[in-house]
């Protein structure tokens, strides 16, 4: 079909507010990484540490797209507010094990006995967080009903996530510290 000269046709209603969404959750990712990491600076005062932490995010985000691979739930705004969420508990959780190790160095422990300690302390309330955090969502993640297919998504991910980036946490991320840190510590 040929259009008059001066005529184009284009997407509008709910595709055009899907795509206006996903560009805006384009700018608001990154932006938010990167608001987190300058608060993760301003926490430890060095960005060795502040990029540790957000080794994290790796984690998590590999779980919320398994669990939405698995669900066959697509990609979607919620879903990517849910991953935001997700990041935010995912470095709660690298706070609490880098925190730990570092008081556990300056309690003149060495950087082994530092790390087992730290994850042997800090398991229960890394595993109690995301727990609870798992269970509050589950709900939400099983619903059907009215609304559902707005908060799946997010509770889906956040879930799936929080499952490998606690696994991951408290398995990898002390591996992780101990790399950069073994020399300065021997």
């Amino acid at each position: 079909v040929q259009l008059p000269t001066g005529y184009s046709i284009g997407w509008t209603g709910e595709f055009e507010n899907q795509v206006r969404a996903s560009k805006r959750l384009a700018q608001v990712v990154p932006i938010s990484l990167i608001a987190i990491f300058v608060l993760l600076f301003i926490l430890f005062g060095n960005v060795k540490d502040s990029a540790i932490v957000l080794t994290n995010v790796p984690f998590a985000i590999i779980g919320g797209i398994l669990a939405l691979h698995i669900t066959g739930i697509n990609f979607g705004i919620s879903a990517g507010v849910g991953f935001i969420a997700l990041f935010g508990i995912c470095i709660q959780n690298g706070v609490i094990l880098i925190s730990e190790f570092h008081k556990n160095i300056k309690a003149n422990m060495t950087i082994d006995e530092s790390i087992i300690e730290a994850v042997k302390v800090r398991t229960r309330p890394v595993v109690m967080t995301a727990l609870m955090a798992s269970i509050g969502l589950l709900p939400a993640a099983i619903s059907t009903g009215i609304g559902s297919e707005s908060q799946k998504p997010l509770a889906v991910v956040i879930i799936g996530g929080l499952v490998t980036a606690t696994i991951l946490t408290l398995l990898v991320f002390p591996i992780i510290f101990w790399i950069f840190n073994r020399t300065k510590h021997e």
